[in-house]
C-alpha cells in the first residue's frame, strides 16, 4: 500500500468509554437494522478483550430481532471456554446473556487438542453464517495487531476464485496460549468494519499508520485488502 490511509477510514472520537460505547452501540445497530430489513438474517463479528466489556453491553441493550442475527469471534484462545481467559466466556457474560431474546452463537474453540487440527471443524461451523459478514468489529493492539494476526505472521493474498480456509491457527510467541483467528480474508470480506482504539498510545499508532502506513502492520494488510471503509471509535480514556 502506497500514500496514506486517511481516505480508507473514518475517525469518530468521542470524550469517554461511556460515550464511546454508546456511539458504537447506536452505530452497530443501525447497520444491524438495515441489513436484516433485506434480507432474514444478519452476522455480527466480536472481538475479546477488556474494552468489550463496555461497549457490549450497550449494543445488548439496543432493540432488534436478535434471533436473526448470529455473532461470532474474532479469535480465540484455545483454553475452556468457562475459563476467564477465554473470549467466548466474555460474550456470554457481557453480550448474549444479557440479550432479550436468544442470538445464534458460533463459538470458535473445539474438542481437539490443538487450533490447528481444528480448523476443518471451525471452518465448517463458520460456513454456516451469513457469509460474508455483515459487520465485524475490531481492536487494535499496541503493536498493530487485530484479531489474533500479529506483526510477523506470513499470509498469502487470496487467490481469486480459491476457497481460502476462514480461519488460522496463530502461536503468538508473547502468550503462551495458542489461538485461532479469523484469517485476514475473512476479515476483510465484511461488508462493513468497525475499529475500537481506547488509550492515548493505541490512538498515536492510528495517527502514524494513517500518514506512513508500515507493511509489517496487520490493520495495514486488512486496509490493503478490503473493499469497505473502516469505521473508528476512539478515545484517549
Amino acid at each position: 500500500m502506497t500514500g496514506n490511509m486517511h481516505s480508507r477510514i473514518k475517525r469518530n472520537v468521542f470524550s469517554n468509554i461511556d460515550t464511546l460505547a454508546h456511539g458504537f452501540a447506536d452505530y452497530a445497530v443501525a447497520i444491524l437494522s438495515l441489513a436484516l430489513e433485506k434480507q432474514q438474517s444478519a452476522s455480527l463479528v466480536v472481538p475479546g478483550g477488556n474494552t468489550p466489556r463496555t461497549y457490549l453491553p450497550a449494543l445488548a441493550a439496543k432493540p432488534l430481532p436478535w434471533n436473526r442475527v448470529t455473532i461470532t469471534l474474532s479469535d480465540e484462545r484455545w483454553v475452556d471456554t468457562k475459563s476467564e481467559d477465554s473470549n467466548e466466556c466474555l460474550v456470554k457474560k457481557f453480550m448474549l446473556d444479557r440479550l432479550p431474546q436468544k442470538a445464534h452463537f458460533v463459538g470458535l474453540k473445539t474438542w481437539h487438542d490443538t487450533p490447528d487440527e481444528a480448523i476443518p471443524e471451525i471452518d465448517r461451523r463458520l460456513e454456516k453464517i451469513t457469509l460474508p459478514f455483515t459487520l465485524t468489529v475490531l481492536g487494535l493492539g499496541e503493536d498493530g495487531h487485530i484479531a489474533s494476526l500479529f506483526p510477523g505472521l506470513q499470509l498469502h493474498e487470496p487467490q481469486q476464485n480459491a476457497l481460502p480456509s476462514h480461519c488460522l491457527a496463530v502461536y503468538p510467541p508473547i502468550s503462551p496460549t495458542p489461538r485461532i483467528s479469523l484469517s485476514l480474508d475473512a476479515l476483510a470480506r465484511s461488508e462493513q468494519i468497525a475499529l475500537v482504539v481506547t488509550g492515548h498510545s493505541k490512538r498515536k499508532l492510528l495517527d502514524q499508520l494513517s500518514d506512513n502506513p508500515n507493511r509489517r502492520v496487520p490493520l495495514v494488510w486488512l486496509l490493503q485488502w478490503s473493499q469497505s471503509t473502516i469505521t473508528v471509535f476512539e478515545t484517549d480514556r
